[in-house]
């Protein structure tokens, strides 16, 4: 085995990683990180990562300066002559294009892969990706948390009394089902159609939500428009307490004023993506990933199983 990991972070959720660091009782590891004026980037490792165990901790969500920071200090970490870089990514950004559903349009998520797997890294540690089958993308091995774990924990502690799990989309049916059977609870769907990006029309609640209170679990809320709009649905068929699980809270746009005004009582989301202060409005309450991720990291460098973290 190699010696103790190398925990380094991008600029994207130092936070994160600290706590990640925290948990494995090391201490952060010293790069620079610095700009041009012109906005190009600019990496360096400030201490000796040669036949080390090294691990970056960078989510790729907007700007894309996100991304090239992780590109870059992957390409720099192979130039030191790691041992093993694995990219840890908790937000895996661009994976909601995965695949062609309009002619001439890019398969991003694919590209990304290509791009991490070119810069450097040998495997790659990330969470709920916006579809499981963006594990075959890459050609490195890819190890898959599920923020269940985090939540599931967290609403047994809360034990919510009438409690139906619904899925925002017929494509959050999986996600949505495996939650249903750890908390014990029956399963809803939202039918919805997307007009455009960003925008989305509620047609139809399947599964019984009268006098039911309501966990809405989603990978990823961006403008939020769907989840609002699945709130107010669920009041007009009579539905008590609306919560939300979410895992990556992008939060653009309208976001926090839809939030802030829709009929949700409490929105549970975990700090894969970094909240400034301005987004952490009193619905929102922030659960950290920090020892699901560091347990992983903790098993990979040991050459352990991670499996057992699913349970």
């Amino acid at each position: 085995m190699l010696p103790n990991p190398l925990l380094f972070s991008g600029n994207s959720n130092r936070h994160l990683a600290q706590e990640i660091a925290s948990y494995l009782q090391v201490s952060l590891g010293d790069a620079t990180i610095s700009y041009f004026s012109d906005g190009e980037i600019w990496v360096k490792y400030n201490q000796n990562i040669r036949g080390a165990d090294v691990f970056v901790v960078q989510s790729t969500h907007a700007p894309s300066d996100n991304l090239m920071e992780l590109l870059i200090m992957l390409d720099a970490a192979k130039r030191a002559s790691a041992e093993r870089i694995t990219a840890v990514i908790p937000y895996f950004g661009y994976a909601r294009q995965d695949r062609k559903d309009q002619p001439r349009v890019s398969i991003t998520a694919k590209l990304v892969a290509n791009l991490i797997t070119t810069a450097g890294a040998d495997r790659i540690l990330a969470m709920d990706l916006h579809a499981p089958q963006i594990q075959g993308f890459f050609d490195i091995p890819v190890d898959h948390l599920y923020s269940a774990t985090i939540f599931c924990d967290h609403f047994r502690e809360m034990d919510v009394a009438d409690l139906t799990v619904l899925s925002p989309d017929v494509g959050g049916i999986r996600m949505a089902r495996a939650y249903a059977k750890r908390l014990h609870a029956p399963l809803a769907i939202i039918d919805k159609r997307r007009p455009k990006h960003n925008e989305a029309e509620i047609v139809n609640i399947i599964g019984d939500v009268r006098d039911r209170n309501i966990l809405i679990i989603d990978d990823i809320v961006d403008t939020a428009g769907t989840l609002c709009n699945a709130s107010i649905a669920l009041k007009e068929q009579g539905a008590n307490e609306i919560y939300v699980a979410c895992t990556h809270p992008l939060l653009s746009g309208p976001a926090i004023e839809r939030i802030s005004d829709a009929p949700i009582t409490k929105m549970k989301v975990t700090d894969t993506v970094n909240l400034p202060p301005a987004k952490r409005i009193e619905k929102i309450e922030v659960l950290s990933a920090a020892t699901l991720f560091g347990e992983a990291i903790k098993r990979i460098h040991g050459e352990e199983s991670i499996s057992t973290l699913f349970d």
